[in-house]
């Protein structure tokens, strides 16, 4: 093989590494930038936290519950902070906050560690704005 058929083969194979690797990037799933694991006080059935939150991330709290119990979340920011409920190994939400309000209650179709996810949307998400919040959540 010549030179110049050697080089067309290698660039032609460098060309396609990078497109694979653009592909596998763009297409692994997306893992939270931080996760709390929700732990009650003794005796109590609720747990408030505070913290903000930047840009495109996100931050999950992870809370334990079983089958038909009821989870109530509330958020409180001044910014376009939003939660979603999710059930355990889904990635679909049983409440949307950016659709249904910041204040909501489900009940839990099956037991598992479910994962509230705090999100930013809009302008906030977009120029990458710190937006602080209040979370409380309680399972019944």
């Amino acid at each position: 093989m010549g030179s110049f058929a050697r080089a067309t083969a290698y660039n032609m194979l460098a060309a396609a590494a990078i497109t694979t690797s653009l592909i596998l990037a763009s297409a692994a799933p997306s893992l939270a930038q931080a996760h709390t694991v929700v732990h009650f006080s003794p005796g109590n059935d609720n747990a408030y936290m505070s913290s903000s939150i930047v840009g495109d991330q996100y931050h999950d709290y992870i809370l334990g519950a079983r089958t038909g119990q009821t989870m109530t979340v509330s958020l409180i920011t001044d910014g376009t902070a939003y939660f979603n409920i999710l059930a355990p190994g889904s990635s679909r939400a049983l409440y949307n906050s950016s659709m249904s309000g910041n204040d909501g209650t489900v009940t839990l179709p099956r037991s598992g560690d479910y994962t509230v996810r705090v999100y930013l949307m809009g302008n906030d998400r977009d120029s990458n704005r710190t937006v602080p919040y209040e979370l409380s959540v309680a399972i019944l």
